[in-house]
């Protein structure tokens, strides 16, 4: 049974959908979120029964961004903490977030390439 859109997530969960994952082993790791949750006063989950936490839409947006901000755009927890305080809500635009992806990824190649060519120069 597939759970509703708007309906409560459990950590592990939102860790899936953040894609949260241990590089090694591939395990998902949520306390990565539980550390967000200290740094980012903003990230209130429902705590229920024995700790258990379950997060809204508002909050797994929130940590989209966090994630975004963080992970993908290299961003340190103080710098997000500060874009976070703005009164401006903050809008991640989602073509946005892939063209820069995009040139990020050519630049490593453009980088590749070049490292490529200066080893068979050594040869």
């Amino acid at each position: 049974m597939n759970k509703l859109i708007n309906a409560y997530k459990t950590i592990g969960e939102v860790a899936k959908i953040l894609d949260l994952k241990s590089k090694k082993i591939g395990s998902i790791k949520p306390h990565t979120i539980r550390y967000w949750e200290k740094e980012f006063k903003q990230i209130k989950p429902k705590i229920l029964n024995g700790n258990r936490r379950y997060y809204d839409k508002k909050n797994i947006d929130l940590l989209k961004k966090v994630h975004f901000l963080l992970k993908e755009q290299g961003m340190t927890i103080n710098g997000v903490k500060k874009l976070l305080s703005y009164k401006e809500p903050l809008k991640l635009d989602e073509t946005l977030n892939k063209s820069i992806r995009a040139d990020i990824l050519k630049n490593k190649l453009e980088n590749i390439s070049k490292l490529v060519k200066n080893l068979k120069n050594i040869k």
